[in-house]
């Protein structure tokens, strides 16, 4: 079995991010700052980090922020390396093979819908996508995890994590056949299933490793929950036809499309730094006291 290498990363972030309003009225929910990151440059970082070449954005109306942040910006750059400073996160990853590549969702019509906008680009290759909500801090990162997973069993590898039983009933979740260490057969999928019914605790957190086919089966633009064009009903056609595992993530996931995940993620990451964490340590043990 060749096993094509994993190029390209999607990323959807044409969503309106309704449940941080006011705050997104005017910027793309991904712009929002963990510490001093917008949470879409995390999960481009860790594409990159995982060897993705090409960054595809599918955007909508009111993200020229977005597209802005990857941008040149002269004045700022040249006044930062007058200052001796940089901005050398974004700088490298302006400088990847494959500059990022825009294509733009017009309607709301779901995450599958959005993932087929960019089956021009993706071609005939595996790709990988990525949900900027979800923010993964391991080392080596999820997607990384991810690859180098794939690149032991080829076809479909998709993120999991184990959540407890009362969570099951909240998210996507897989139907387990042979696990071996990380890796878990995917033997079905079940969109949130009643409390008490769930066929294992490990849910689908954002993060997926697809082949080309899976945008044949969105060409039919089925409708499934909510109306919408769900890309857990076009993985789960894959299934049986390709090899389709489950990958178990080892790290933490902050669940930044909620403002108590993203709070979380701010508290903990700020934390960890070294410049800022013992100041943050000192402030929230005298607040909580």
């Amino acid at each position: 079995m060749t096993i094509k290498r994993v190029r390209k990363a999607v990323f959807p972030v044409a969503g309106l991010g309704t449940r941080f309003l006011p705050a997104t009225k005017a910027m793309p929910k991904e712009m929002l700052t963990v510490v001093d990151k917008p949470l879409i440059q995390y999960a481009v970082e860790e594409a990159l980090e995982a060897g993705i070449e090409q960054i595809i954005f599918v955007t909508g109306r009111g993200k020229a922020a977005l597209e802005d942040h990857f941008d040149i910006s002269y004045e700022l750059e040249t006044t930062m390396r007058e200052r001796g400073k940089s901005l050398s996160s974004i700088e490298s990853i302006r400088q990847q093979p494959g500059s990022p590549v825009y294509v733009r969702q017009q309607e709301p019509l779901g995450l599958g819908h959005a993932v087929w906008c960019a089956r021009e680009i993706v071609g005939d290759e595996p790709f990988a996508v990525l949900l900027p909500d979800e923010l993964m801090v391991g080392s080596p990162n999820f997607t990384a995890q991810m690859v180098n997973a794939y690149n032991q069993v080829g076809g479909n590898v998709i993120g999991a994590l184990e959540v407890t039983d009362e969570e099951t009933s909240k998210y996507g979740i897989i139907s387990p056949g042979k696990v071996d260490g990380r890796l878990t057969e995917v033997t079905a999928l079940v969109e949130k299933p009643a409390e008490g019914t769930s066929p294992s605790n490990l849910m689908i957190p954002g993060r997926y490793i697809l082949q080309p086919e899976v945008m044949r089966i969105l060409d039919a633009k089925e409708t499934g929950a909510g109306g919408e064009i769900q890309l857990t009903d076009a993985m789960a056609q894959l299934i049986g036809r390709q090899p389709f595992h489950g990958f178990t993530f080892d790290g933490e996931r902050y669940d930044c499309g909620g403002k108590e995940g993203f709070i979380q993620a701010n508290l903990a990451l700020a934390l960890a730094r070294e410049d800022i964490g013992p100041a943050v340590r000192k402030f929230a043990s005298e607040l909580l006291g």
